[in-house]
């Protein structure tokens, strides 16, 4: 169920890793009790670089760990995934339109092999390389940037909003319109025109609060709350749907 790791590496960053896939790809559900002992039995360490991991993890607001009770994944926040996603924009629209700047070739053969490697997995929905795949595709545009800051800021953000997309993926949001938005995002970098990469990213990255409302109906017990704030509210009532 969950990932092997390197004995011979450093434990809590593999552990930390691991498991915020495991939680991302609902291998482990939200609201599931997890225990440091299990979890170092089943990769065979000790309990402190598990219990490393899982303050990590909380921090991220993927755990909740609650004293003398014991440590559950963390249902899903609507609020916080619409925070996220307003924060999400913000960076990322800036990132995409510097990237339209300089990007090398390079940069665009890259991003285009991560699209090729995205409709393979849609071919044979592989929604868990699909995600996988799309982050590398976010993390390859921040790259182009080389502001590591940015980056790191966008990945926490993810924690909550991935978990709503990877819930998404086969239900809400086509496979099929995510790549075509990832498409004419490479694009508007290659073309160099930073007002129509800056469009792509904002229609891409208002997907997911798009389907939110439906995602969190369909999936009660995934959720802690269902009440978006008032900014998605307004975002939401004045984005027209795609065709």
């Amino acid at each position: 169920m969950l990932d092997k790791i390197q004995l011979s590496e450093p434990i809590a960053p593999q552990l930390f890793e691991n498991l915020r896939a495991a939680i991302v790809e609902m291998r482990l559900k939200p609201g599931e009790a997890l225990s440091e002992k299990d979890i170092s039995l089943r990769y065979g360490v000790s309990r402190q670089p598990v219990r490393e991991a899982f303050i990590k993890l909380s921090e991220a607001g993927l755990l909740e760990i609650r004293p003398s009770r014991g440590t559950y994944v963390r249902k899903i926040s609507v609020r916080e995934v619409a925070d996220a996603r307003f924060v999400r924009e913000a960076i990322e629209c800036s990132l995409v339109r510097h990237a339209a700047i300089s990007a090398t070739d390079e940069h665009i053969r890259q991003l285009r092999v991560l699209i090729d490697e995205q409709e393979a997995a849609a071919r044979n929905d592989d929604f868990a390389s699909f995600n996988r795949s799309d982050d590398a595709f976010h993390r390859a545009i921040a790259s182009i940037v080389n502001c590591n800051y940015a980056r790191r800021t966008v990945e926490g953000a993810r924690n909550q909003i991935d978990r709503v997309r990877f819930l998404s993926l086969d239900k809400a949001t086509p496979l099929s319109r995510l790549i075509q938005q990832h498409r004419e995002i490479a694009a508007s970098i290659e073309a160099r025109d930073q007002d129509r990469a800056e469009r792509a990213m904002q229609t891409h990255l208002r997907e997911v609060l798009l389907a939110l409302p439906h995602i969190a109906r369909a999936n009660p017990d995934a959720f802690e709350d269902q009440i978006m704030p008032d900014h998605a509210v307004r975002l939401v009532a004045t984005t027209p749907p795609e065709n």
